[in-house]
């Protein structure tokens, strides 16, 4: 038997001046919220500010932190199963 599950995430940017934010959500099952990882960017004061650069270092950072908790959630639930320290890394 085969189950296919969609997860969606979705990424909000926001620009301030010279810094960008970016947050990225992980939507699960029935539209909850699972995560969310944060992200930032700033321009240093003696480049030119592209804000296309920014948006892409900030979304970049925030769906890092996403899959390390993703990661991390992943960690603790095998050993809640398991009833073990997971052993070595999960992100490899």
């Amino acid at each position: 038997m085969t189950t296919k599950t969609a997860w969606n995430a979705q990424i909000d940017i926001t620009e301030e001046g010279r810094k960008v934010t970016a947050d990225a959500t992980l939507i699960g099952k029935g539209g909850q919220r699972q995560l969310v990882g944060h992200g930032v960017a700033r321009c240093n004061p003696a480049d030119q500010n592209d804000p296309a650069i920014g948006d892409e270092l900030a979304a970049a950072r925030a769906l890092a932190d996403l899959t390390n908790k993703l990661l991390d959630n992943a960690a603790h639930d095998i050993e809640s199963h398991t009833h073990q320290p997971v052993k070595g890394s999960l992100k490899s």
